[in-house]
């Protein structure tokens, strides 16, 4: 054996790609989460389509990991007709439904308008985009639908009522998608994180320290980090691994399953 094949082999137990040849499609993908599930997934293999509706962190992305960038505003429902989706969603394996927003306002306050945003992108879409997915997956017999949803998909807490509503609302949804998906070879489950390091987060502390009236300094250890064993704010790395490992054949058995990632915070 030549010093080439030997580095080649090295390199291909090193890096195993169990998911050549399969294709995913992330949503929010430029970014926080969704960007370290699409790096994630590539590193095993498949094709990563990244959905986001920011054009330059999708393509750039998508040059970064040799995949391909969909521009698309999921918080539109209107435009995602049928012809669209089958588009984009054409020969799609593996689909993970990440995009997401936050609003935080006691219910009193919060914009009817923003309430309804929320529930459009993070559970309207995420039905459209499973509904699109799912005959290519019944009629190749393998699919894997992964909802990132978070520990507030099993928790509330005030001030999130459109968020806790649309994660309640989509770990229901993977559940019944898991149940019509078993006997076609395709698995449904929820990646629940707590607080995660994104941009998303980082936005809420000002946010929260508004709502509270304290200083953004407070944030995380008089609010966020309160209900949870560890004291620290989950890394983007961590979420990218467990999908990636609920996309792959060994977790073949598990669907219906929330997987909470939160440090603790739901064993109370």
């Amino acid at each position: 054996m030549t010093d080439a094949s030997v580095a080649a082999s090295i390199a291909g137990w090193e890096r195993p790609r169990p998911l050549s040849g399969r294709t995913a499609l992330v949503t929010g993908g430029g970014s926080g989460i969704g960007a370290a599930v699409v790096r994630s997934l590539a590193a095993r293999g498949a094709h990563v389509i990244v959905a986001d509706i920011h054009r330059s962190s999708a393509d750039e992305l998508a040059d970064e990991v040799g995949g391909s960038s969909w521009i698309v505003d999921l918080a539109n429902p209107l435009a995602l007709t049928d012809e669209v989706l089958q588009k984009a969603c054409a020969g799609v394996d593996i689909l993970v439904n990440n995009a997401g927003i936050q609003r935080i306002n006691p219910i009193q306050d919060f914009a009817p308008a923003d309430f309804r945003l929320i529930l459009a992108l993070m559970l309207e879409a995420p039905f459209l985009l499973t509904r699109a997915v799912l005959p290519h997956m019944y009629a190749s017999g393998f699919g894997r639908v992964i909802n990132v949803t978070s520990v507030h998909g099993i928790r509330a807490s005030p001030f999130k009522s459109a968020y806790v509503a649309a994660k309640h609302g989509l770990e229901g949804l993977s559940k019944v998608t898991a149940l019509e998906g078993g006997e076609h070879g395709v698995t449904s489950n929820c990646v629940s994180p707590g607080y995660v390091r994104t941009p998303l987060v980082e936005k809420q502390i000002a946010d929260q320290a508004l709502v509270h009236g304290i200083p953004e300094s407070e944030v995380l250890s008089k609010i966020m980090l309160t209900e949870s064993a560890i004291k620290r704010l989950v890394e983007p790395d961590e979420v990218g691994s467990l999908v990636a490992w609920l996309a792959g054949t060994e977790a073949a058995m598990v669907t219906g399953a929330s997987y909470t990632m939160d440090g603790g915070w739901s064993a109370r």
